[in-house]
């Protein structure tokens, strides 16, 4: 479990992170265990890097990816939209919002 991803989620803070190919912002909402017995934080994206060209919307971060994490000034104020507490692509939940 990642301390600095449970400790911005129950704040509410926005996290900054180098991720395949460069920098990403994002709203933490849960970070877990996935299927596949990896850690990872679903999180919406709010601006950064993307290969998909898509630089804003809910992504699935591997955390033995993130780089440089670190936790941002800016807070959000509640959980989006399309949040679903009880997420398929994970088997455990350490933290959400």
């Amino acid at each position: 479990m990642n301390p600095t991803i449970c400790t911005a989620i129950r704040q509410h803070a926005v996290l900054h992170f180098g991720y395949d190919g460069g920098p990403r912002t994002v709203e933490p909402h849960a970070h877990g265990t996935s299927t596949a017995g990896h850690e990872v934080l679903r999180a919406y994206q709010t601006k950064g890097f993307s290969r998909s060209g898509a630089p804003t919307g809910w992504r699935l971060f591997d955390v033995g990816k993130m780089r440089e994490i670190r936790i941002g000034e800016d807070h959000f104020a509640s959980p989006r939209p399309q949040y679903n507490p009880h997420d398929r692509a994970m088997t455990d939940v350490h933290c959400h919002v």
